[in-house]
């Protein structure tokens, strides 16, 4: 691992993180929907958490895996 690897890996990491967890978000909250109708506000904060850890996740495996791709 070289010097500028870490700071790639957290920029993309940064930067694809608020999207994700949107769209993981959206998707935990259509399939509550589908399964109950009504989703309660507090229903939609702790899928938000949910999303926020998966997404946490995905982004730095995602970025470490690319970054090592693109640099190497």
């Amino acid at each position: 691992m070289t010097f500028h690897d870490p700071f790639w890996v957290l920029l993309l990491s940064f930067v694809l993180f608020f999207p994700i967890r949107q769209l993981i978000w959206i998707l935990y909250v259509r399939k509550k929907q589908k399964m109950e109708k009504n989703v309660s506000e507090d229903e939609k904060k702790i899928l938000k958490k949910r999303a926020t850890f998966t997404a946490i996740l995905l982004c730095v495996v995602f970025s470490y895996i690319y970054v090592k791709q693109v640099f190497n």
